[in-house]
């Protein structure tokens, strides 16, 4: 009986995601599986409570500021991490920041704590700084520990492998996205405010160091090759020519602004750099709205904490089951092209609903989806079009790109969402929030036409790419 569940487990398992080559590469993909659930749990237990304690410090008309500001303090922590790279190998820059993060979420805590610095003082001005700081942390800890981690994964995985890998690990991030805001929440907890859920994901963080610190030294070394085994020198494959090529790749010098120059030089990081920037100005401008409505109908802390956590929790289910039915079968079965060309088609329909319908439930429905299938399918699909690069292009233009980049990209949304207090100071409240959302989704829909248009180039190269075993930069 039970080898006959397992056997019906075991087939679900294959028509979603493949067959596994060996128990090696099950463990090898579980075991990084976890390690993002422990990541995403976290980021998604203290996202809530981001905005929650900035509404209650500092206001959250104030949230378009916050986001500039966090581009603002990104760049030297881009730079930091950029030093890091030169300097340490891969998992120790992990080790690193997982202590260093851990160590200042302790410290948060401990202001949170405060009677007066703290959260129960809920006189809200702008100039309480811990407010403005907390924001930035969290957004920070999503861009860097997520980007770094993908730089980790992508640099050990073979492009096959990546097919029946990513969307596991994807999956086990969805569960850390339901776990964690479900879990670590204040009033689940009986905490009166957020702190000791800060303290508590400080330990976690802790773990998820002492996880991949493991992973690196059990795990067999065949499981460790990425892309470049397929092109390395020492391996002898490929023609001499590739491996010349390759070679040279390998011991080019690449700095900090070299990543910049990098993406500026490469059509094909442009592309990555332009869908990316685009998904993140149109949910920004989403995301703003929701979260001042948010907080309208739920001005306590813990009260709007709890309901954030719940737009977590339901986005984690929704992407899970996204992951859980074969989303990921459209990459696997369809090809590149039709993963590239489904979100852009699912975002210009989210406009169009976000435009005529802007209820607080309809939004709340609508950021789920948008952040859902993001998860579900578009990143697993952009990672996989950082393996046919060389390892100095992934890990300093993929830090240009998703931790600057996208901060870039959400100042850009921020600053759509100020001209929101110009039209309404202008045209009066309701006049005016019509005209901004006519101005905003038109220019949304007009960068997503783009989209489709440097989707299909992204497709094309890399397939090319890997049908060749070519880098493409």
């Amino acid at each position: 009986m039970l080898e006959k569940i397992k056997d019906f487990f075991k087939k679900i398992a294959q028509s979603l995601w493949g067959t596994f080559e060996s128990k090696a590469e099950i463990r090898k993909f579980a075991t990084l599986a976890f390690t993002f659930f422990c990541i995403i749990g976290i980021y998604w237990a203290m996202r809530p409570i981001k905005d929650s304690v900035f509404g209650v410090m500092v206001g959250m008309e104030n949230q378009p500021l916050a986001k500039i500001f966090s581009v603002c303090i990104m760049l030297p922590l881009v730079m930091l991490y950029t030093r890091l790279i030169d300097k340490y190998k891969r998992d120790n820059v992990f080790y690193i920041l997982v202590i260093a993060y851990g160590i200042i979420a302790l410290i948060f805590m401990g202001l949170f704590l405060h009677p007066y610095y703290g959260l129960e003082n809920t006189a809200m001005s702008p100039y309480r700084l811990i407010g403005w700081f907390w924001y930035v942390y969290v957004e920070s800890f999503g861009s860097l520990m997520v980007a770094l981690f993908w730089v980790i994964v992508t640099d050990v995985t073979l492009p096959e492998s990546a097919k029946r890998g990513f969307p596991l690990i994807y999956m086990f991030g969805q569960l850390g996205n339901i776990v964690g805001p479900l879990v670590l929440r204040a009033k689940r907890l009986g905490f009166e405010n957020s702190a000791p859920i800060v303290g508590i994901c400080a330990f976690i963080m802790f773990f998820t160091g002492i996880i991949l610190w493991v992973f690196m030294r059990v795990t067999p070394q065949e499981q460790l090759m990425g892309y470049k085994a397929l092109r390395h020198p020492s391996t002898g494959s490929g023609s001499a020519q590739d491996r010349a090529v390759f070679g040279k790749a390998k011991k080019k010098s690449v700095g900090f602004f070299e990543g910049l120059k990098m993406i500026w030089n490469h059509g094909y990081l442009l592309g990555i750099l332009f869908i990316i920037s685009v998904y993140e100005i149109v949910v920004t401008i989403f995301d703003f709205h929701f979260k001042v409505m948010a907080k309208a109908a739920f001005p306590q802390e813990a009260a709007n904490a709890a309901y954030l956590a719940e737009y977590g929790v339901y986005t984690g289910i929704v992407a899970s089951l996204c992951v859980l039915f074969g989303i990921n079968n459209i990459q696997r079965k369809l090809g590149m092209f039709a993963s590239l060309f489904m979100m852009p088609f699912l975002v210009a329909i989210a406009i169009f609903i976000f435009r005529f319908f802007t209820a607080l439930p309809v939004v709340f429905w609508i950021m789920v989806f948008a952040k859902a299938v993001n998860y579900a399918l578009n990143q697993p699909t952009i990672k996989q079009l950082y393996i046919p690069t060389t390892k100095g292009v992934r890990y300093k233009s993929q830090g240009w790109i998703e931790m600057f980049g996208a901060r870039f990209a959400k100042t850009t949304g921020s600053l759509i969402n100020l001209t929101l207090k110009i039209f309404t100071n202008k045209y009066g409240a309701l006049m005016g929030v019509n005209f901004f959302l006519t101005i905003s989704s038109s220019i949304s829909f007009g960068l997503v036409i783009l989209w489709l248009f440097v989707a299909f180039y992204l497709a094309n190269k890399h397939k090319q790419a890997i049908e060749n075993k070519e880098v493409v930069c």
